[in-house]
């Protein structure tokens, strides 16, 4: 018998697909409605463009390129803003004077946070450094957010056998924190990207999905413009379901 949460997923599934159905009627419509193939390209055009590339080396190499900004940047932030996320969770003072700086970061324009970078450090470091500060807020308001939601009762449990140490951080907290994580780690990864690409274009980093991008408008290769969003698209999703692997849910978790 099929369980409810297979049923689920299956409906979840379907109506995704029912998305990118949808989305791909658009472009084709917008194509329609403006007579511009060059900027709406045909989907079928989309999709050659879509397989060239992935059949070609070079494709990989800059994947990896962004792959790496981003896995560094979610590294960067996560040790800025899990100590952070804690200091602020457990102390109201904290909270108070770290709000501004979160506030800053948080809506500071993409444009002028990078332009900062470009001035203060070497174009290489742009993607990395901009993408980390980005992030910060995303995870360190998820800490402090689960952990002013813990539970009280646990908390006095671990208060009597033991002492606050960076294991109990560790072993008691951030587990209990995991709903909250995997949320803004989702939400991280999907932010990162876009943010690793946007600066790799402005600050033309070789061998990159920005540069790719750049390159192709340049030439006004706009089939491979939306080829090159597909595949940061499938790189989003892939890297989506991490936290949900690290992070179970109580009714996910193994019999």
């Amino acid at each position: 018998m099929i369980s409810t949460m297979d049923r689920n997923k299956a409906r979840e599934t379907f109506i995704f697909c029912l998305g990118v159905v949808l989305l791909c009627a658009f472009v084709q419509a917008a194509g329609w409605l403006k007579q511009d193939r060059l900027v709406f390209p045909d989907i079928g055009e989309i999709g050659r463009a879509f397989l060239r590339l992935l059949g070609d080396g070079a494709t990989w190499l800059k994947m990896w390129i962004t792959l790496r900004h981003l896995l560094i940047s979610l590294g960067l932030s996560t040790l800025i803003a899990v100590p952070l996320g804690l200091a602020e969770g457990m102390s109201r003072t904290v909270r108070g004077l770290l709000r501004p700086t979160m506030i800053v970061l948080r809506s500071l324009p993409m444009i002028v946070l990078v332009v900062i970078i470009m001035v203060l450090t070497h174009y290489s470091r742009v993607p990395v450094a901009a993408t980390s500060l980005m992030l910060v807020p995303i995870i360190s308001e998820a800490v402090a957010e689960g952990c002013l939601r813990l539970d009280r009762e646990l908390m006095d449990v671990w208060r009597l056998e033991s002492a606050l140490r960076p294991a109990v951080l560790l072993r008691v907290h951030l587990p209990l924190m995991g709903g909250y994580l995997r949320q803004a780690y989702v939400s991280a990864i999907g932010m990162g990207i876009k943010m690793v690409v946007s600066t790799e274009y402005l600050v033309q980093t070789r061998d990159s999905l920005g540069k790719a991008v750049y390159t192709a408008a340049y030439f006004n290769e706009y089939a491979e413009i939306y080829a090159w969003a597909l595949i940061m698209l499938l790189l989003v999703l892939l890297l989506s379901g991490v936290p949900g692997l690290v992070w179970r849910r109580p009714e996910e978790a193994p019999d």
